[in-house]
């Protein structure tokens, strides 16, 4: 008994174990890789998406190796960062320094102040941040988080009410957080989640978003008869949905950059 099970506790999966490494790339710039060790990985595996690069290593691989697999594939990643993000750089938040923030497809400009409280509002057309000194970088990013929350719900407010009336049912809550691949979703009891990368979206294309999973109070499915109803609602609907095929991932990347660091 003792040896069957020594033989069952050495079978059992390690955990995935994360942590981030610094890569400088080709042109110069210097950014980080999330490193992951994984106990089902059988392979060194490097992949980008709008969270960013990721480097996998198979449990038993060294650390010199993965840190090899990335420099070997520097060219690689640079490219494909590029690709991801139309040639355009991930937007950066520096205090007293960055000049532009995104908000509803655009750029706003920023005023920055010292001030005695964290405060973040959008007025006359541009963001104007008061912050401490002893804020820090997480502080910050925290606030400007519940920034594009107030925000993104200052538009639900707005849309939702003219789509409401035809519905059989108001959607229950309604939360907002960073979502690796959807835009929405709308669970069987009326949650629905949108992600908060729609906030710096071009309205319209937010508005769609909050229209589709709407529809999805009426029909939990992708049928022809729930495309009617988002036709019925939103005729411009095939719009959006190009927009973020051609923008969506420089999007989600640029505002988790923003609001992750």
């Amino acid at each position: 008994m003792p040896f069957r099970l020594q033989r069952l506790i050495a079978k059992t999966p390690r955990s995935v174990e994360r942590d981030v490494v610094p890569l400088a790339l080709e042109d110069g710039r210097t950014i980080e890789v999330q490193r992951v060790r994984d106990p089902r990985a059988r392979r060194l595996k490097l992949s980008v998406d709008e969270r960013g690069a990721r480097l996998t290593l198979p449990m038993r691989a060294s650390l010199v190796s993965g840190e090899r697999f990335l420099h070997e594939h520097r060219a690689w990643l640079q490219a494909q960062l590029a690709r991801q993000l139309g040639g355009e750089a991930l937007p950066s938040l520096v205090p007293f320094t960055t000049a532009t923030l995104p908000l509803r497809g655009e750029d706003v400009p920023v005023d920055w102040q010292e001030g005695r409280y964290a405060a973040i509002r959008h007025e006359d057309g541009r963001i104007r941040i008061q912050m401490p000194a002893r804020l820090g970088d997480a502080g910050l990013r925290r606030h400007l988080r519940a920034f594009y929350e107030t925000e993104a719900r200052a538009d639900i407010n707005r849309w939702l009410p003219r789509y409401l009336a035809a519905l059989p049912r108001a959607p229950s809550p309604i939360r907002l957080k960073m979502m690796s691949s959807l835009w929405g979703s709308l669970s069987p009891d009326g949650a629905m989640t949108l992600d908060l990368s729609l906030v710096v979206a071009r309205p319209s294309a937010f508005e769609y978003v909050l229209v589709h999973e709407l529809c999805h109070l009426i029909h939990a499915n992708h049928s022809r008869a729930f495309w009617r109803e988002v036709e019925t609602r939103f005729p411009a609907w095939r719009d959006e949905r190009a927009y973020f095929h051609e923008h969506g991932r420089r999007l989600k990347a640029g505002l988790r950059a923003l609001l992750a660091g």
